[in-house]
């Protein structure tokens, strides 16, 4: 049975929102954990088959810790991740073999280059995980969001991509 692993990072809960949806996509695929950046398992335990990670964009990339304190101080209501950041959790990963795909949340503004997805599948990459899909973003409005119409099910609609691309791909290797 396929063991999924989502992990996520988010400021103002939209992230959690599209993480929780695309879990839900994921149904499929197997067993389907969520779990919040700072409670993510390191190193990643042998028994993932597939892991997604997402994570909003702050500066063109993976949050900081002063980019997560800029975002707390806009903060109406209470901040999700409170700890460490996908950059960090990222950094302490050592090379494995789990299939891998990210998103991220962000602003859609024409011509706004970065992408914390992209930077995370880069960073994965790196470490030797293959890439399942290519990285996928969901809007927001304005920094602390909410999102876009939509953007829920179209994540449900990813997940299930994803569910979808990595069982075609075990039944051909």
């Amino acid at each position: 049975m396929t063991r999924v692993l989502v992990v996520y990072e988010s400021m103002f809960g939209n992230t959690r929102e599209v993480a929780k949806a695309v879990a839900e996509g994921l149904a499929d695929a197997g067993t389907v954990d969520l779990v919040e950046v700072g409670e993510a398992p390191v190193p990643l335990p042998d028994d993932v088959d597939l892991l997604v990670v997402g994570a909003p964009t702050h500066a063109f990339g993976l949050s900081r810790p002063t980019t997560r304190k800029s975002a707390a101080d806009q903060a109406v209501g209470e901040i999700v991740s409170t700890g460490i950041g996908l950059r960090e959790w990222l950094d302490e990963l050592t090379p494995g073999t789990a299939v891998v795909s990210a998103f991220d949340t962000r602003v859609k503004l024409a011509m706004m280059p970065g992408s914390a997805a992209r930077r995370a599948l880069g960073r994965l990459r790196r470490l030797g995980f293959p890439p399942l899909l290519r990285s996928e973003s969901f809007y927001v409005h304005g920094t602390p969001g909410p999102l876009k119409d939509g953007e829920i099910d179209r994540a449900r609609s990813w997940g299930a991509k994803l569910a979808a691309t990595h069982s075609a791909r075990q039944h051909v290797n």
